[in-house]
């Protein structure tokens, strides 16, 4: 990586302002930025070739690595669950049927009856025929009877229910969908099938549109992956934005920290110049004569793409990486502006994308890049284990922390990640992972200042890994509405397992009109506000 502050700070005041110094430190930031392209696709070449050598390109963690968490132990030495209950006390009785004895001696006395339950489930066709009375009336007009408001078609709810519920909850296809509902003497074709499941759902697209701006607005974290999502027969991804009390996700054609920024601004489409995103763009490094005409200019904000592109380009900001810091900053600006929190921490897997606002990194992704080190002799090996014990029993220290947190602690837990991080060792690759890993010590060791994220971003992959069982089931999304349908309730899905909603009661409820169940978005901030 090309370090073009020394470089800059080598050059001499009286030469800075030199047309040719100026080409030449655009000409490295752009290498600068290649290198670190080239990186990325280096990286995804050698995936890539483990996944064609049939080796797991993300390597599961034995269970032993990591400390579980000590179970409470019953006072009377019985293991936890082990207390007998009667299993249907709670069921709902539908028939109670007396069976007598086949002979019964004469003389014996009746004493009473022997419960014996038996589940069942009838799968059966309700068909309903609505014969709306016509009347003439004296003036020769003719009255009608009108159906119930909650007919909306030539299927009930509960069959609408239904088929939502098999292909988003259950990933049943529509052909095997189709078949099933044949089975069962159900008249439905292709195309209806088809429009139950993607048209007409505005309800459930707001209720999840308003899923983002109540995580973020009362979250103190969030923990964010993306994954390929090809739509209409070319490449696109979905982003998973979540925490433990809500997941939502957006698929684009786009996996860009513009992206990112864009899904960040839950529906706003304005641009805003404010000193956040001035102190984006000096961070990014934005040359100064794009910084100060952009800084000294009047206008400020910007209602849309169109109109902020039409600004970029009349102040005669051209250079596609000027204006994608610029874009990036306006972004930021927008988000800041509207009432997101600056002290969100964003937990990701090291992607550049999501590096923004509080940024933290997940502790077992970055152990990886110690665990696919290729150790040419058993000595090395054995190296490369002792410094991975070091690590995982820093990790534990790290948990404990979290538990309970004192300043104490604090300045220990730097000094050792200081101490492991660069020791230099007999294996010099190894060195290398070290000091690169000790380069992220800020993003690695934010949990010391906000004990309450995560270590790890298990969560948005264990999420995400809904998405992508989609994916290899039904394969890509075809027309808009049908990716917006998979993104809506794979989210609305998702974020009822987390608050302990049943996602059929959920469908039934939403369907039918009632409503009786709050709004998610609702649930997610009294569950967020309930947790502390």
């Amino acid at each position: 990586m090309l370090h073009i502050d020394k470089i800059k700070q080598a050059i001499p005041d009286e030469d800075r302002k030199s047309p040719t110094v100026i080409l030449l430190l655009e000409v490295l930031e752009q290498q600068a930025e290649e290198i670190l392209l080239l990186k990325e696709q280096i990286q995804q070449i050698r995936d890539e070739n483990a996944r064609l050598k049939k080796q797991k390109a993300k390597p599961k963690i034995k269970s032993s690595k990591m400390p579980k968490d000590p179970k409470e132990k019953d006072p009377s030495g019985k293991r936890p669950g082990s207390t007998k209950k009667k299993k249907t006390a709670e069921l709902k009785i539908h028939e109670t049927k007396r069976i007598a004895p086949e002979s019964i001696p004469p003389g014996s006395i009746y004493k009473g009856v022997k419960p014996y339950t038996v589940q069942g489930i009838q799968i059966v066709n309700h068909n309903i025929r609505y014969e709306l009375e016509q009347w003439l009336t004296p003036e020769g007009k003719i009255v009608s009877g009108q159906l119930s408001s909650e007919i909306n078609g030539h299927f009930d709810n509960t069959i609408i229910t239904y088929i939502l519920y098999q292909y988003h909850h259950c990933h049943v296809t529509q052909p095997l969908l189709l078949e099933q509902l044949h089975e069962w003497d159900v008249d439905i074709s292709k195309g209806q099938l088809n429009n139950i499941l993607i048209e007409n759902r505005n309800f459930f697209h707001d209720e999840k549109n308003n899923l983002l701006p109540a995580g973020l607005q009362f979250s103190s974290h969030i923990n964010v992956d993306d994954t390929g999502a090809r739509h209409n027969g070319k490449n696109g991804y979905c982003t998973h934005i979540g925490n433990e009390f809500f997941a939502w996700f957006s698929s684009t054609n786009s996996k860009s920290r513009i992206n990112f920024l864009q899904l960040l601004r839950t529906g706003n489409t304005d641009y805003i110049l404010n000193e956040d995103a001035f102190d984006y763009m000096h961070g990014q490094r934005l040359p100064k004569y794009a910084f100060n005409l952009l800084k000294n200019n009047s206008c400020k904000e910007f209602a849309d793409s169109e109109e902020w592109n039409v600004h970029l380009r009349s102040l005669g900001i051209s250079k596609p990486r000027h204006i994608k810091i610029a874009t990036e900053g306006a972004l930021l600006g927008c988000i800041l502006g509207h009432g997101l929190p600056k002290t969100l921490v964003i937990v990701s897997d090291d992607a550049g994308q999501f590096n923004i606002l509080n940024h933290a990194l997940c502790w077992i992704h970055a152990e990886r890049l110690l665990t696919k080190l290729v150790t040419p002799s058993a000595e090395k090996q054995k190296i490369l284990e002792d410094v991975r014990k070091q690590v995982w029993q820093f990790y534990r220290e790290l948990k404990d922390y979290k538990q309970s947190a004192d300043a104490e602690t604090k300045i220990q837990l730097r000094q050792k990640f200081d101490a492991i991080f660069t020791q230099h060792t007999q294996f010099q690759l190894l060195n290398l992972a070290l000091q690169r890993l000790h380069s992220n010590k800020d993003e690695l060791l934010l949990v010391l200042d906000r004990p309450e994220i995560p270590l790890h971003n298990n969560l948005s992959e264990n999420d995400i890994r809904e998405y992508v069982k989609r994916r290899k089931v039904s394969g890509s999304t075809r027309n808009e509405n049908g990716r917006r349908c998979r993104d809506t309730f794979t989210s609305l899905k998702k974020t009822c397992r987390k608050l302990g909603v049943s996602f059929w009661q959920y469908l039934s409820d939403r369907i039918s009109g009632e409503n009786s169940i709050l709004p998610l978005p609702q649930l997610v901030e009294q569950a967020i506000i309930a947790s502390g």
